[in-house]
């Protein structure tokens, strides 16, 4: 059969090969055996259309007659091959990888498609074009796209601002585009981790639904697409400036990953995907992740050495095994006006260098992770006093302003290697074992010698990240764009965690936190202890609240911690002692979602692979709606084994009323995976910000595969 069909985790994607185009036949549910399907029947042919059927084709083209947003946009100088037309040349599947060749013979171009399916189910598709002209060939667009199945009636995709990203938002899947076009230079703010198409009301745990995420940390754009002759279209491609990318003879673009996955089981089914993928990857995290301490919001700008050593010991006291000392260590950075670029340490407040505090966090038992922002230079800075060429921009003016710093100029040869040459003397001269790399601000005028330089930037942004993992491999390193600006898995193939947000509001990082592992697992996502009153926000909200956020992610505290008393001190500690005891089970296992029915309740969780094992937590948000919160379900656990639950409060101490507490909640409670996921168990009344977690084991001697009562 001449056919392409990748199959994996209950999904499958079926091309037909037998015309003249890669024409989908299906992306979703797994189909079992298609040996004699007949993929060669079409579409009948309606009136005031084309004379012959339109097929959904793998690479959309105007040339056979696709009337939405194309695959390939491009010209050769002055117009010509504005239209090309691809036929397959060849193809070939290994396993679980695919390639199928196009030639465009009259135009001179060859497109390359290769795909490949986890056995998760996770899908990856890439398209490489070659110029095979002796003209170039200017390049506006190549995107990448796939159809959805005709029950898709809903999108639900992500958006935000600073100390606000990944937030929902829902719409009808209706004729037209919805388009979000991210045009910052960086991944964003508002970007959105994974556009969700879906059947009417999916949600945490049900429904179908099908996902795209777009690997790349620049310009893009992303769509849904629905024409009234086809079927509707997820799709992304990279932004390119006019006249940014001209292919020269023989000379080929490589798109970015375009990631999708399907699940019948709603959203947490495509988390699921995405997580065991991105796990299988060789460069994951295999070390546990250590409790972090961040320097930022305990002492800011305030770099002093006798403050910074009694905030170690602090920090050791409690458990911690990662200090990171923040902005504010460099040359001449009392503030954020100036510094940026003179990546050496600043003698008039370190008059012995880094080594002092170095020493004193390893005796603590620490390792010592360092504050960096190598893509930007202030413009009072020695660097660009001496070479003011090296701002990043349209070469007649410099760009505004942003957070009174510049971007530096990365495609330039010289400017690259000054940057690397800094970090890599800062790394061979010291103990330092993890880099929280900045990005904060917009780059919105990129150019090098007058010319726009969007994509080249982000592609010498990456050699340098690649060059310095190289030089130094036991570093990991942080992605930070002032927040969760660069979340994505381009930057992910080089970095080692993200920083979710630079909120750390509990309340808000509720939301933000729970979008962002709808694509990345807990592991990689910073999630820290913040003061007692936000930074960013102004709320005040208990200990154990900001801890049981912070738990479900890869943990940390940002606090001046030095002034805690002893019932801070000692709860404080509880805390970091739970998540080193869970961490095992919080960065290995499956996340679960439950659905339910008053937006004032969050339950979330992670569930052991074998199931044996669950931690989930119980949070109000906001009023709730009625005066008990109800029976509330404990998802994912395995319907035929008995299980012990049990109520933890992460500070050591029941922080609630007694009288809000039932008693369950105190002695615990034995009861099937069937009843705890289906029937669930009534929970306490809890106020507005406040939580509880929950934590599921099976008991010992319990029988699967036969379902208990109760």
């Amino acid at each position: 059969m001449s056919s392409v069909y990748l199959r994996g985790g209950g999904c499958a994607l079926l091309i037909d090969m037998s015309g003249t185009v890669p024409a989908v036949i299906h992306w979703g549910r797994d189909l079992g055996d298609v040996a004699g399907i007949p993929l060669g029947v079409v579409n009948p042919v309606p009136h005031s259309l084309y004379d012959a059927p339109v097929v959904t084709e793998l690479v959309p083209q105007a040339s056979t007659g696709w009337r939405g947003r194309p695959a390939l946009i491009g010209h050769r100088p002055g117009g010509t091959d504005f239209s090309p037309r691809f036929v397959t040349a060849d193809y070939s599947q290994d396993g679980g990888e695919a390639t199928i060749r196009l030639l465009a013979a009259d135009e001179g171009l060859e497109l390359r498609v290769t795909m490949s399916m986890s056995s998760g189910g996770l899908l990856r598709v890439r398209h490489e074009l070659t110029n095979n002209s002796r003209d170039g060939y200017v390049l506006d667009g190549l995107n990448v796209v796939l159809p959805v199945g005709p029950a898709a009636t809903e999108v639900l995709d992500l958006t935000g601002r600073w100390s606000r990203e990944q937030h929902p938002q829902r719409h009808p899947l209706n004729q037209g585009t919805w388009l979000r076009e991210y045009r910052h230079g960086r991944t964003g703010h508002d970007s959105s981790v994974l556009t969700m198409v879906g059947t009417s009301g999916f949600s945490n745990r049900r429904g179908e639904v099908w996902a795209t995420h777009f690997g790349y940390s620049g310009n893009r754009s992303t769509f849904v697409e629905k024409t009234p002759a086809a079927p509707a279209m997820l799709g992304s491609g990279q932004l390119f400036s006019p006249g940014e990318l001209e292919l020269a003879p023989g000379a080929s673009y490589r798109t970015p990953w375009l990631y999708a996955a399907y699940s019948t089981d709603g959203i947490d089914g495509l988390s699921a995907a995405f997580h065991e993928w991105i796990r299988e990857r060789p460069t994951h995290p295999r070390t546990p992740r250590p409790v972090v301490l961040n320097t930022w919001e305990a002492v800011y700008f305030n770099h002093d050495l006798d403050v910074l050593r009694e905030l170690a010991r602090a920090a050791g006291r409690l458990g911690v095994e990662r200090f990171v000392l923040d902005d504010g260590w460099f040359k001449n950075r009392r503030s954020d006006h100036a510094g940026l670029g003179d990546w050496t340490v600043d003698a008039d407040v370190w008059p012995a260098g880094l080594d002092p505090l170095i020493h004193e966090v390893l005796d603590q038992g620490m390792e010592f992770g360092l504050w960096v922002e190598p893509e930007m230079i202030n413009e009072d800075s020695d660097v660009i006093r001496e070479h003011p060429d090296w701002i990043s921009g349209p070469g007649h003016r410099t760009p505004v302003e942003w957070r009174h710093q510049q971007v530096i100029d990365l495609v330039n040869p010289d400017a690259w290697q000054h940057v690397f040459s800094q970090l890599d003397a800062l790394l061979s001269n010291h103990r330092i074992s993890y880099l929280k790399w900045d990005q904060n601000r917009d780059l919105v005028e990129e150019g090098h010698d007058g010319t726009p330089s969007s994509h080249r930037q982000v592609e010498a942004s990456y050699r340098l990240f690649d060059a310095l993992k190289r030089a130094h491999p036991q570093v990991e390193i942080e992605s930070c764009s002032s927040g969760g600006a660069r979340v994505d898995l381009g930057i992910l193939e080089r970095t080692d965690r993200v920083w979710t947000s630079d909120c750390n509001d509990a309340l808000e990082r509720q939301t933000i936190q729970r979008w962002t592992q709808a694509l990345l697992p807990p592991e990689l996502v910073g999630t820290h202890v913040g003061p007692t009153q936000s930074h960013t926000t102004g709320r005040t909200h208990s200990l154990s609240f900001r801890a049981i956020t912070a738990i479900f992610g890869h943990f940390g505290i940002e606090w001046d911690i030095r002034g805690l008393d002893d019932a801070q001190s000692a709860e404080l500690q509880a805390a970091v002692a739970l998540y080193k005891q869970h961490r095992s089970l919080l960065h290995s296992g499956v996340a679960v979602h439950a659905d339910l029915s008053d937006d004032a309740y969050l339950l979330q969780g992670v569930v052991s692979r074998d199931r044996r094992e669950a931690l989930y937590s119980f949070v109000c948000v906001r009023s709730a709606r009625d005066e008990l919160p109800g029976r509330v379900p404990l998802p994912g656990l395995d319907p035929h084994s008995r299980y012990r639950v049990a109520v933890v409060f992460p500070t050591g101490a029941m922080p609630y009323e007694q009288r809000n507490i039932i008693p369950w909640t105190v002695d615990s409670v034995v009861g099937s995976g069937a009843f705890l996921g289906e029937a669930g168990l009534p929970m306490p009344i809890l106020l507005p910000e406040q939580g509880i977690l929950v934590h599921v084991i099976e008991v010992a001697d319990s029988p699967r595969g036969a379902v208990d009562g109760d």
